[in-house]
């Protein structure tokens, strides 16, 4: 049996915990955070309960400063590893269904905190029933039969697995964003710019009234019949808060918006979207770019690179990483903590990368220095013009923004 063993008698108790429940299927999540360890640029580390293949398994995400990565363990490794961690890491905190307790630590003594919660014996059995599944999307949700992901009796239709999955990954990706802003706000004013037939629009909607929170969302999409379509689901399921606009990110413009959403925003209408994000200080901004075609005409080989960009394949993958770049540091310098990753790719573009923006400050003027980093990037490369750039400095006005892929 393992047994592991620690400096202090309270970080002990705070292991026992999370042991025990697990064990009552009360645990909800665990956070070990300040990690003093060995493993580079790694920030916080999350562990839920999942269920894999039938088994219930600890799921972790290692949020790094540059990426998320998640591992799955089973049971009795993933306490090897938590235990672990939880001693190279100064705070944690675990969350059950009817307390919270907090560890905190330093070389000379550890304080361990708890808070009873009051949870109705019947919330209890609810989430208890919800732990064992472990999905952040219900199989059984009304809206996915409509949208015809899954069949008469609830079950997923076989040519539909991919888009179950990606929607599962896509809230996944959001809750752990949603953990970083202020998620004690009841209400949500929720935009997704190309929210075509809705997918993962419904499934924010419907993740979001499982949290007891009030999403207003907003599906603006430019095909009419997608718009019609999308709006008779929304009122068919009673989701009373969810809208659908026939047009794009140059005819809506949102008075609020707390999470900014663009997945299919084609070239330059990526830079748009994530513009309206900066300029409505949006709490979050998700975007998933489908091409890239704005800087790949401007682009010049720097001249130790001339050899790999001969290859015109090579000059297009250049011209993408460096646009998402510009992309992220101009969010980063707007006061957003910024993270490019692997997504699931779309279904009509085998792109796969996402930006994922967190807005940690309110800032008066651009970061100089992270600027000076573009202005040098452009200058290596020979970029004169970059949209989301003279968009920020109030210098283009809203044209043709590209077209659908």
């Amino acid at each position: 049996m393992f047994a592991p063993k620690f400096s202090f008698e309270q970080e002990q108790q705070f292991f026992l915990d999370i042991q025990q429940s697990i064990e009552n299927n009360s645990f909800d999540r665990l956070i070990l955070s300040q990690y003093k360890g060995e493993m580079a640029q790694l920030e916080k580390m999350t562990f839920r309960v999942i269920e894999l293949q039938g088994q219930a398994s600890l799921s972790c995400l290692y949020h790094y400063t540059t990426q998320d990565v998640t591992k799955n363990y089973a049971i009795d490794e993933g306490l090897e590893k938590i235990a672990e961690l939880l001693s190279l890491s100064k705070q944690a905190n675990l969350f059950t269904s009817d307390q919270d307790i907090q560890l905190k630590k330093n070389k000379k003594k550890a304080m361990l905190n708890s808070q009873k919660k009051q949870v109705p014996t019947a919330k209890v059995e609810q989430q208890q029933h919800n732990r064992e599944k472990q999905r952040y999307v219900q199989q059984q949700s009304p809206f996915l039969k409509h949208l015809g992901i899954t069949d008469e009796k609830g079950q997923i239709v076989p040519s539909m697995a991919r888009k179950w999955k990606q929607i599962n990954k896509f809230i996944e990706i959001f809750s752990h964003a949603y953990e970083q802003i202020d998620a004690t706000q009841q209400e949500l004013n929720i935009v997704d710019f190309g929210s075509g037939k809705g997918y993962l629009t419904f499934a924010l909607y419907d993740y979001l009234q499982a949290q007891h929170k009030t999403p207003l969302i907003t599906g603006v999409e430019l095909r009419s019949n997608l718009v019609e379509f999308c709006q008779n689901v929304a009122d068919q399921t009673g989701f009373s808060h969810l809208d659908f606009f026939e047009g794009d990110v140059r005819s809506y413009q949102p008075e609020k918006l707390d999470v900014m959403i663009a997945l299919h925003a084609c070239d330059i209408a990526t830079d748009f979207a994530i513009h309206t994000g900066i300029r409505l200080n949006a709490s979050m901004i998700m975007c998933a770019p489908c091409c890239h075609k704005e800087l790949r005409p401007q682009l010049k080989s720097p001249e130790v690179l001339q050899p790999m960009l001969q290859f015109g394949i090579h000059a297009g993958q250049q011209a993408e990483m460096l646009t998402d770049t510009l992309r992220a540091l101009l969010l980063k310098a707007y006061g957003y903590e910024t993270k490019v990753f692997e997504f699931v790719s779309l279904e009509h573009t085998s792109k796969n990368k996402m930006i994922l923006a967190t807005k940690r400050k309110d800032i008066q003027q651009p970061d100089a220095k992270i600027m000076q980093q573009i202005q040098a990037l452009k200058a290596m490369y020979g970029i004169e013009k970059q949209s989301l750039e003279l968009l920020l400095q109030d210098q283009m006005p809203i044209e043709n923004i590209g077209c659908k892929c």
